[in-house]
């Protein structure tokens, strides 16, 4: 199921150490796109361009400080991801709920960091999240998972798991697709791979194949799209290195 991915990671892997520069220059592009992305994919109106001028420290005049704060967060999020996995930390709670607490920095701090204690929907998803007073419950057997039968799925599967799983927990009031895409990228670049941008052009796929592996079991589609762009990411670094 995996095979060309292994085989690309596995040439990735033959030409380490990478060079710097393009290196660097990959991932800036990368963490780019990703923040754009991403934000957008919640309704952010920023654009790729203007992204990219918040990230340089630039407000731009009609547009909201949330919309300002969700980027520069997303990008103090990616660094403090970037930390756990030099640092080899183990995967927690403690660590999830520090993600999300730099997502909704500024945004919304009486909910950073802290589980959910109102009933939420998914809009347009025929999924409904567990009510609040089971989310610690979920929370709590989400991480025996991974440390348990998690461990025995190739990292690919195993990070497309998380951000299905975490997504349908739905923990915190806001910032979850956020915060479940920052732990997806976070199990991949744990086992070596390059962050993944799932672009707002597929959102509509994106939703179906979530809600679909919610409400019916099946995780294919989800792991389908996950594994198309993982293969996109190794594509582009092999073409440059």
């Amino acid at each position: 199921m995996f095979e060309s991915i292994d085989e690309k990671k596995t040439l990735l892997d033959s030409k380490r150490p990478l060079p710097e520069y393009t290196v660097k220059s990959i991932r800036e592009n990368l963490f780019l796109e990703w923040t754009y992305n991403s934000n957008a994919i919640e309704g952010n109106t920023l654009t790729l361009l203007e992204t990219k001028v918040v990230l340089e420290g630039i407000t731009i005049g009609g547009k909201t400080i949330r919309e300002h704060l969700e980027i520069i967060n997303h990008k103090e999020a990616i660094l403090y991801i970037e930390d756990i996995v030099k640092n080899m930390e183990a995967f927690s709670e403690w660590q999830i709920k520090n993600i999300h607490r730099l997502v909704l920095k500024g945004i919304d701090d009486n909910y950073a960091g802290n589980y959910r204690d109102q009933q939420v929907i998914i809009a347009g998803a025929k999924h409904i999240p567990p009510e609040p007073f089971l989310v610690r419950e979920k929370m709590e057997e989400f991480i025996k998972w991974y440390n348990n039968e998690a461990v025995k799925l190739h990292p690919l599967e195993r990070a497309a798991l998380v951000h299905i799983i975490f997504v349908g927990i739905h923990p915190f009031i806001d910032g979850n697709g956020r915060t479940s895409r920052l732990l997806l990228n976070l199990e991949l670049m744990k086992n070596g791979y390059p962050p993944i941008v799932i672009r707002v052009e597929n959102r509509l796929k994106y939703y179906a194949a979530l809600d679909k592996a919610h409400t019916t079991g099946d995780n294919n589609d989800f792991i389908e799209l996950i594994k198309g762009e993982v293969n996109k990411a190794l594509d582009l670094y092999l073409k440059f290195i």
